[in-house]
C-alpha cells in the first residue's frame, strides 16, 4: 500500500483584515498526493494555484485547515524547525532557475546539503552521483553564464533533488524554457518520477507541460472543479488531447 506523503484537508486561505473587504484565495481545498506520484495542479491566473502551492511548499501559512507532508502538520513548523524540514523534505524547481551565479554548477547543487552540514568529502560523492543520473556531470565545473536555458533548469533540478526530498515542486518550471528544451525537462521529470520514485507536484497553465503528469487536478475560483487520471494504456498524446478539452469546457 502507497504512502500518502502530502495530505490537503478543508484548506482556506483569505487576504485582507476583517475590517477591510477580504479575498477568498482558497475555498475548502481538500486532497492526497501519494508517493511515487506525479502530479499537475492547472488553473487559470487568479484561480488559487500559486496559493495553493505557497502554502504547500511552506512559503505561507493557511487561514484555516490542514496540510500534512509525511504526517508533518507544516504551518506549525516556526524558525529552525521549519528550515530544516523545507532543507530536508522539500524540493522545489522555479521557473527562474534561482542559480547563483558566483557559484560552479557542482556548487549550486550542494547548497542544500551543505546547509544540512554535510560533510565535503559525502557532497561530493552524492554531486556526482545526481548529475549523472541526470546527465550534467560534464557541465558540473561550469557557471550559470556559460550554460543555456535547459542546461540551468538540469542544475537547477539536480539541487532539487540532491538531498532526496519527500517531494519536489515543480512553479511552472518550463515558463522560461524554449519548446525544445521544456520537452527535455518534462521527459527528465518524468525519468525521476519513474527510475528514481521521486513524489512530484507541479503547478503549470500549459496543457503541454500537464499531460506529462500522471493526475491533474484542476482548480477554479479557489475550488477543486475536476480531477483527470491518465490511464495506464493511454498515450501521453490522447491525455493531451484531454487536458486541452477540458480546458475548452471551462472557457466557454
Amino acid at each position: 500500500m502507497k504512502e500518502t506523503v502530502i495530505e490537503v484537508k478543508n484548506l482556506k486561505k483569505i487576504y485582507g483584515k476583517k475590517s477591510e473587504r477580504q479575498y477568498e484565495a482558497l475555498k475548502s481545498v481538500s486532497f492526497d498526493v501519494m508517493n511515487g506520484e506525479f502530479v499537475g495542479i492547472m488553473g487559470a491566473s487568479g484561480s488559487g494555484k500559486t496559493t495553493l502551492l505557497n502554502m504547500l511548499a511552506t512559503f505561507d501559512k493557511p487561514t484555516s485547515g490542514s496540510v500534512k507532508i509525511q504526517n508533518e502538520e507544516v504551518a506549525k513548523l516556526k524558525g529552525n524547525s521549519l528550515a530544516d524540514f523545507r532543507a530536508s523534505k522539500i524540493g522545489f524547481i522555479f521557473q527562474d532557475f534561482n542559480l547563483l551565479e558566483n557559484l560552479t554548477a557542482a556548487e549550486n547543487i550542494a547548497l542544500p546539503l551543505s546547509l544540512q552540514g554535510v560533510s565535503a568529502k559525502k557532497i561530493d560523492s552524492i554531486i556526482v552521483k545526481v548529475a549523472s543520473e541526470i546527465g550534467i556531470f560534464d557541465l558540473l565545473k561550469k557557471y550559470p553564464g556559460e550554460l543555456s536555458g535547459g542546461q540551468k533548469q538540469r542544475v537547477a533540478c539536480a539541487r532539487a533533488l540532491v538531498h532526496k526530498p519527500a517531494i519536489l515542486f515543480g512553479d511552472e518550471p518550463t515558463g522560461a524554457l524554449d519548446s525544445k528544451s521544456a520537452r527535455e525537462l518534462l521527459e527528465l521529470m518524468t525519468e525521476v518520477n519513474e527510475k528514481m520514485g521521486t513524489s512530484i507536484l507541479m503547478v503549470t497553465h500549459d496543457a503541454f507541460s500537464a499531460s506529462f503528469c500522471k493526475r491533474i487536478i484542476f482548480i477554479k475560483d479557489g475550488k477543486i472543479e475536476r480531477e483527470l487520471v491518465k490511464s495506464e494504456s493511454q498515450s501521453r498524446s490522447n491525455f493531451y488531447q484531454e487536458v486541452l478539452d477540458l480546458l475548452g469546457t471551462f472557457e466557454q
